[in-house]
């Protein structure tokens, strides 16, 4: 069950877990992209600020859905956000 609920919050799953209220797992959601968001922009403002706001929200709902980070803290996102533009990157020139 827990990893329901995870895959919603990241985006991964459009099914809401057994349990949970549509409303509360949006809420979770929305809190979600939004820490990721505020703490990556912190970091990197330049590639928000080239992307454009269209381009720079789907970079991070990409980011949210397809990362794998571990850690509880949010100011941990900048190593695994670095990771991620390297595996896109590498994906790219494939």
């Amino acid at each position: 069950m827990p990893e329901d609920f995870y895959l919603y919050v990241r985006g991964a799953t459009e099914v809401i877990p057994p349990g949970y209220s549509e409303s509360g797992m949006r809420a979770y959601r929305h809190l979600v992209m939004l820490g990721a968001c505020q703490m990556i922009e912190a970091h990197f403002p330049a590639i928000r600020q080239q992307l454009g706001e269209p381009a720079w929200k789907e970079l991070i709902q990409a980011f949210v859905r397809q990362s794998a980070w571990t850690s509880h803290y949010y100011g941990d996102l900048k190593d695994e956000f670095l990771a991620f533009l390297a595996r896109e990157s590498d994906r790219e020139d494939t």
